[in-house]
């Protein structure tokens, strides 16, 4: 019986041999890899010409990462702070990387073994006129009742001989890369957006609290005319004007007051709370955050580099490319093993034993010889959608380099102007004072001094506005140079292979 038993023994360990060498044949096997191997796009760009913030009043390089920071306000700060931890757009970007990130755990993990355990105890009542119960009746000591009993592993393999699963890991990866990108591109986005509200309601209260100061100014018009009229100075078609100069001043607030209540509903639901609920914290005006006047630049590379809708527009490309090996890859056969090590007896106390032992090895071969061009047709459409993602990337390096010459021509037209306007409000306001003196020495009357006023008020008006524009484009500029994540919180700081695309400057 001993001897019986270190037979099997030595049976089964010479199938384990089998079993190893073979998977060492296939590993080898599975060493070539079809299809095309991905090269970077070499970008033909020129230098960007408007790339430049015009007017920063020092040398120091602003912080793209972080570049709210450079407006200097707490507020902002703070608005910032809460966007990315209650954001629901966030929210959603972070859920589909996850979605991404377990679609390539499931390509990388079909490139390993799969094994199975398994138990299974029967008992039967065989029937005496079946095909088995009638032969085996005839027997000696045939009982009706049988029972068996089963435990053991399975395991399946299938060799990557034509690399066309390890493609698909490769692009599973990649489009979970892609999707980092993506959520990195959704960051720089809400950020931007929070911050463009945020300018935008402290431009709109402060022109709010000019076009009240421009109401009371033509409503002390409007008292003086009458009270000359009464006095037969004035006439009514003075009064009339008068009155009408009011019920223009009085036409502003109300649609300041539309767009103001507009942005803080923006505001809140960037925020992810119910339109309302931030308005009493911003109820107190503050003065519109000014142009950081700290300085950047964008070149072609570092465009590149940090814009996350190229990243991921590259990821997508690489991995439209991994997909085309994986189409190539069935024009090869497919090779698999399984085997299955395990017991099986009629008795438990038996089953564990040298003669329940119970090895099955076997090999697999599929060849998709006759399909009538069905891979045909996948590789050509594989191939279909690498030139279509060729096309939209290029087409995203051209947007991306449009979106930096706009936001830059857009930040330094408006500095230019609200420099001229704040020349304009100095000349108004001395204009004023001259009225205001020439007013008290007799020489004008309260209505030139008032008629002052309403111009003074009307070009504050004009730049309070245009300070808002100057901010709300340099925070487009930052937008535009992709600022606002880092690649360190990222997948894409340790992808491997990820590298930004080739460019040349002409």
């Amino acid at each position: 019986m001993r001897i019986r038993h270190n037979r099997n023994v030595l049976s089964a360990a010479r199938h384990g041999m089998r079993w190893t060498s073979s998977l060492a044949a296939a590993a080898v096997l599975s060493g070539c890899m079809v299809g095309p191997d991905y090269v970077a796009q070499n970008v033909q760009l020129k230098p960007i010409a408007k790339a430049t913030q015009a007017g920063a009043d020092n040398k120091r390089e602003a912080d793209i990462e972080q570049w709210w920071k450079e407006f200097d306000d707490p507020m902002l700060s703070e608005i910032v702070r809460d966007v990315l931890a209650q954001n629901l757009d966030l929210a959603a970007a972070l859920a589909r990387v996850e979605q991404a990130r377990a679609a390539a755990a499931f390509a990388g993990a079909q490139l390993l073994p799969t094994v199975d355990a398994n138990a299974s105890a029967t008992a039967e009542h065989q029937s005496v006129v079946g095909p088995e119960g009638s032969l085996a009746r005839n027997f000696p000591g045939y009982g009706r009742d049988q029972k068996e009993y089963a435990v053991g592993a399975a395991a399946s393999w299938e060799i990557d001989v034509a690399g066309g699963l390890r493609r698909n890991a490769g692009a599973g990866r990649l489009e979970y890369e892609a999707a980092e990108a993506d959520k990195a591109g959704t960051r720089v986005t809400v950020l931007a957006d929070a911050a463009d509200a945020y300018v935008q309601v402290r431009g709109l209260q402060a022109r709010l609290a000019v076009a009240e100061d421009q109401i009371r100014t033509e409503q002390h018009l409007l008292d003086l005319v009458k009270a000359r009229k009464a006095a037969g100075a004035a006439t009514e078609r003075e009064v009339a004007q008068a009155d009408a100069l009011l019920r223009q001043a009085r036409t502003l607030p109300p649609a300041l007051k539309t767009a103001l209540e507009a942005q803080l509903n923006r505001l809140d639901v960037l925020l992810g709370v119910q339109p309302h609920t931030y308005a009493a914290k911003l109820a107190i005006p503050s003065p519109i955050p000014a142009v950081p006047g700290s300085s950047f630049t964008a070149t072609p590379g570092e465009l590149l580099r940090r814009r996350p809708d190229i990243l991921a527009a590259e990821r997508r490309l690489a991995a439209a490319n991994e997909r085309i090996g994986a189409a190539i890859a069935d024009y090869y056969p497919k090779v698999s093993l399984s085997g299955v090590l395990g017991f099986d007896s009629l008795s438990a106390d038996k089953l564990f034993t040298a003669q329940a032992f119970q090895p099955l090895i076997t090999a697999g071969l599929r060849w998709r010889l006759f399909d009538f061009g069905k891979v045909d047709a996948e590789v050509a459409a594989a191939k279909g959608r690498n030139a279509e993602a060729i096309a939209q990337y290029r087409l995203t390096v051209l947007h991306a380099v449009e979106d930096v010459e706009n936001a830059f021509v857009g930040l330094s037209q408006s500095q230019l102007r609200a420099s001229e306007l704040e020349a304009e409000v100095t000349s108004l306001q001395r204009a004023r004072d001259l009225s205001e003196t020439a007013y008290q020495s007799g020489a004008i009357t309260l209505t030139d001094v008032l008629d002052a006023d309403r111009q003074l008020l009307s070009a504050r008006d004009d730049l309070d506005a245009t300070r808002a524009d100057a901010a709300r484009a340099a925070v487009g500029a930052y937008r535009a140079l992709g600022g606002g994540w880092s690649a360190d919180d990222s997948a894409l700081a340790t992808a491997p292979g990820l590298s930004a695309p080739q460019t040349t400057a002409r």
